[in-house]
């Protein structure tokens, strides 16, 4: 399990995950993406791309970060490329009617910054 950042400029940010998000991997990166998506003056794009397994405790890592994003002001959307996987988990559970997810990061970067 991995997660790297990059400010792609002074307005976002785009947090890459890489792994099985299931107990033991959230739990690895749990309190560094909070910290990561907790900026107040990043926009933030969550790249999923790397993930090849998403469980329930990952889906509510996504989703309380996403909400503390909001409650600052901000916005947390999602990179799901062609990771039919974590698309159809997302989209199975109802969090693509919580938290945008996007096919293309330049839509995810638009989106993010709107």
């Amino acid at each position: 399990m991995s997660i790297e950042f990059v400010d792609v400029n002074d307005s976002l940010r785009r947090i890459s995950i890489t792994g099985r998000l299931d107990v033991p991997g959230t739990d690895a990166i749990s309190t560094r993406f909070a910290a990561l998506a907790a900026s107040s003056q990043h926009r933030i794009v969550v790249d999923l791309t790397g993930v090849s397994f998403l469980a329930s405790m990952g889906i509510r890592a996504l989703v309380v970060n996403a909400k503390a994003q909001l409650q600052r002001g901000g916005r947390l959307v999602l990179f799901v490329g062609d990771n039919s996987a974590v698309t159809k988990v997302l989209e199975s559970t109802g969090i693509d009617a919580l938290i945008p997810m996007f096919p293309d990061m330049t839509e995810a970067e638009n989106a993010a910054l709107a």
